[in-house]
């Protein structure tokens, strides 16, 4: 019987360690967060910039449109919509300063801004942009997966 549970008890803890580690790392294949957010109709907003999202590679697609917008009051909004990427773990909406990112290692040479967690990665979503920063000084929005700095789909901006 000891000789059974030397054996049985490591092996369950790394079945349960795996399958944990596999489930973060893979159901968001198959699992979409879709998200439907509005402007409201009474904001006023002219747009600085707009851009189309495409694939960053064969694993990492993504599509819709991209608009970096201002408001009456002077505050910045990146908006997504019909937008669509491949689910990621971790994935983050970046405004970074390189008009047109190839690859991972055009983001993280460029400098770049994070606007926080993506929503969802299906449907239409606002972000707000931090006071602080110049929107001008920015080429392309970026879908981001900042736990394995990997990029999933870029948006050069057309100002």
């Amino acid at each position: 019987m000891k000789r059974f549970l030397k054996i049985a008890i490591p092996v369950f803890i790394l079945g349960f360690a795996t399958g944990n580690a596999f489930w973060y790392l893979a159901s968001p294949l198959w699992i979409d967060q879709v998200v439907s957010e509005s402007l409201p109709s009474e904001l006023q907003v002219s747009e600085v910039s707009s851009g189309s999202f495409r694939d960053a590679d064969s694993s990492h697609k993504g599509s819709g449109n991209v608009q970096v917008l201002r408001t009456e009051g002077g505050a910045g909004l990146v908006r997504l919509t019909e937008f669509q990427v491949t689910n990621g773990p971790d994935l983050e909406v970046w405004l970074v300063a390189n008009p047109d990112p190839q690859t991972s290692q055009d983001v993280k040479t460029s400098e770049w801004v994070s606007l926080g967690q993506l929503k969802g990665n299906r449907g239409d979503q606002t972000y707000n942009v931090p006071a602080d920063v110049d929107l001008s000084a920015y080429g392309s929005v970026v879908i981001w997966c900042e736990q394995f700095g990997v990029l999933f789909s870029p948006a050069s901006l057309a100002f």
